[in-house]
């Protein structure tokens, strides 16, 4: 499955797809029985304009309903596809150190999902970072403009295929 008809499609690899696409499965379906099954236990335990159990209930149901709507989108307009080519070249789903301003960084570029639990760094495709970076190879030397107005030096040393 891979749609490009959408500028904010985020590239997904197959691995990340599935997870998230089981993750929407559960809170469309047991997720949210569950959640209205604690509200309505709570509801039952009276006065519900000081019934922290229920209020509690019905702000977790807010969250799921919003990460709901989150993943629908992400997965609906997601390009997906195979792990980069180990050919270093950035692109997304690559796990880049870059040497910025002089200081050695490591991240992943692509979308905060791919890189699932891990506390990674993740740079988006489309940060201005990673549409400077997008493309070249190992060794190259750049700079970038930040958001601040400031050109950022950049040099790429090294980019492989992100394994998670």
């Amino acid at each position: 499955m891979s749609t490009t008809n959408s500028a904010t499609a985020a590239w997904l690899t197959q691995d990340a797809y599935d997870r998230l696409k089981a993750e929407l499965e559960h809170l469309s379906g047991a997720g949210r029985a569950e959640i209205v099954q604690k509200i309505e236990a709570a509801r039952q335990e009276g006065d519900l304009k000081e019934n922290g159990g229920y209020h509690a209930a019905k702000e977790e149901q807010g969250k799921i309903e919003a990460r709901i709507r989150q993943l629908t989108v992400l997965l609906r307009d997601a390009q997906v596809g195979e792990a980069p080519a180990d050919d270093g070249i950035v692109e997304p789903g690559m796990l880049v150190v870059a040497r910025i301003a002089g200081d050695e960084e490591t991240f992943l570029l692509g979308s905060r999902e791919i890189a699932g639990d891990s506390d990674l760094d993740v740079f988006s495709e489309k940060s201005p970072l990673g549409v400077a970076i997008m493309g070249h190879k190992e060794g190259d030397k750049l700079s970038y403009t930040a958001p601040n107005g400031k050109e950022i030096p950049v040099e790429i040393v090294s980019a492989k295929p992100f394994t998670g």
